[in-house]
């Protein structure tokens, strides 16, 4: 993942927000232009309730009203073109503040539609993201550092987590923002991505070493309802997050086909749905008479397949790079492969879900992503196995619980190296003591081999984490909590775990405070 540089980041943030405009911005707006709707009209009521009043006590003193009375607006006009002929300044002392001026009128129609503008802007605008952010000391007291073990695709997340970060995502809805379920709709979403080491609130520091990182992650259009015999069917083309799968507790991603690129989803058959799409990512790093190394994928899915315990979904996508030669000399080999997977989903199962893949890929498409593996001769033959189960059990709203299981082997393709291996278990109980107050604990292991000798042992790690939260859930949000996070290695990972702090140990302890929440 290519990192954007601190300014480029920042003109990228204004610009998104510049041309989107925040909620806040224009719901503010919007009652200052209301306020002044409401001051011009009880201003133009009170003024005409005290001309009439006047005329009232004229025609009172003057007795019965005779025939001829013109209207305060008649008797206004007059008033105002006879003082006008005489070149007298009598309409500005006399009559002003008396009757409102047709000006009023034509600014109060500029602000009911201004108003209506507005509201529409609100309307068609949406705001969405996630963050997570705090500070923890470690037990040497440096600076909280995060315990995985080497050679696992993840570790577990809570108290363990040493850096700021979030996803900030705009959406504006250009067509049919009601979301009106039978007219067509367009839209647009834009995600900035930022990330921090916790280091500084402005990092600034020699060779940029902890500073701070923003990434367009997301910029694409989507359309939908555009096809009568398909009115589900989504279209869509840009830059995006791609039907990811995902495990909370340890952030882990056994699916993540995110890029660039073009597709369709949700298009109906008769036995589930369907998404077709083309994707694709390239190595700036790696250049040859073609350009920069790329790779292209076609992703195809079939899902909400009706079956026993649920709900099924298969997948498969073949994706192929193209070598060459750099400029120093370096061939570049081409590269193939496919991939495919299953899976189930009970997405109504005690009070959460239960979800289960097995998936298999070889070749360019073994990293069951858009990224690019370092290309050598042998990546043709890599391979990657994987099984992934996860669930949530709520049976009450005092207790939840999320325990996994991932089982992954893989070999990188050379014929003298064996699989690699990556077993990790754990679970997060938390309990609920109040509509507010929880208390959330997590343990998980994790056992890595590689018959290399570059890894080989385990990791355990146990959280407990007193929270307030806005709610009895599980996924409960917004999240407040402080941490204390145990772990320990075996002797075949010393040096390799928790940083200069730990360098010479095989155990390790921090503690902080964090907050999360996405909306």
């Amino acid at each position: 993942m290519k990192r954007f540089c601190f300014g480029i980041g920042g003109m990228l943030c204004a610009s998104a927000i510049a041309s989107a405009q925040s909620t806040t911005q224009l719901e503010q707006q919007l009652q200052e232009l209301k306020q002044q709707h409401a001051e011009t009209t009880r201003t133009m009521e009170q003024r005409i309730s005290a001309l009439e009043q006047q005329i009232e006590t004229q025609r009172a003193a003057a007795g019965a009203p005779k025939e001829g009375t013109v209207s305060v607006a008649e008797l206004a006009a007059q008033a105002a073109e006879k003082a006008v002929s005489k070149g007298s300044d009598q309409v500005g002392a006399k009559f002003q503040g008396a009757v409102p001026s047709e000006p009023t009128y034509d600014l109060l129609q500029e602000a009911d539609q201004k108003i209506e503008k507005l509201q529409q802007q609100v309307g068609s605008f949406e705001f969405h993201g996630y963050f997570r952010s705090g500070f923890g000391l470690n037990g040497a007291g440096g600076q909280q550092v995060a315990f995985q073990a080497p050679g696992a695709g993840a570790k577990y997340r809570l108290g363990n987590e040493a850096e700021t970060y979030g996803e900030f995502i705009f959406v504006n809805n250009w067509l049919n923002p009601d979301h009106a379920t039978d007219k067509a709709w367009m839209k647009t979403e834009v995600m900035l991505e930022a990330n921090t080491t916790n280091s500084a609130s402005y990092a600034g520091f020699p060779n940029g070493f902890g500073n701070d990182q923003f990434r367009l992650r997301e910029a694409f259009i989507q359309a939908g309802n555009v096809l009568e015999s398909q009115p589900d069917a989504k279209f869509w083309a840009g830059e995006r997050y791609y039907r990811r799968q995902h495990i909370e507790i340890n952030d882990f991603y056994p699916l993540d086909m995110s890029g660039y690129g073009a597709g369709v989803e949700d298009w109906h058959l008769r036995i589930g749905k369907l998404a077709v799409a083309y994707l694709a990512g390239a190595r700036p790093d790696i250049v040859t008479e073609n350009g920069y190394l790329a790779k292209s994928n076609v992703d195809v899915r079939l899902y909400d397949l009706k079956g026993p315990a649920g709900l099924w979904a298969g997948w498969f996508n073949f994706a192929t790079t193209k070598g060459g030669t750099t400029s120093t000399g370096v061939k570049i080999p081409t590269a193939d492969g496919y991939a495919f997977g299953v899976r189930h989903q009970s997405l109504e199962w005690h009070g959460g879900y239960h979800a289960f893949l097995a998936q298999y890929g070889t070749g360019a498409a073994s990293n069951f992503s858009t990224s690019i593996d370092d290309p050598t001769f042998y990546l043709h033959s890599s391979a990657r196995l994987q099984f992934v189960e996860h669930l949530l059990f709520q049976p009450n709203d005092r207790f939840a619980i999320m325990p996994i299981f991932v089982y992954q082997r893989l070999k990188d393709g050379n014929p003298r190296h064996d699989w690699d291996q990556w077993i990790s278990f754990g679970a997060r109980p938390e309990v609920f003591f109040t509509k507010y107050l929880s208390l959330a604990m997590e343990a998980g292991v994790d056992q890595t081999h590689s018959p290399s000798g570059h890894y080989d042992g385990w990791l355990r790690k146990v959280t407990i984490s007193p929270q307030i939260g806005a709610g009895r859930k599980f996924f409960s949000r917004p999240v407040l909590r402080t941490f204390l996070t145990y772990a320990n290695w075996s002797n075949g990972f010393r040096g390799l775990v928790g940083g200069p702090a730990y360098l010479r140990k095989t155990s390790g302890l921090t503690y902080g405070v964090q907050a999360e929440i996405w909306w």
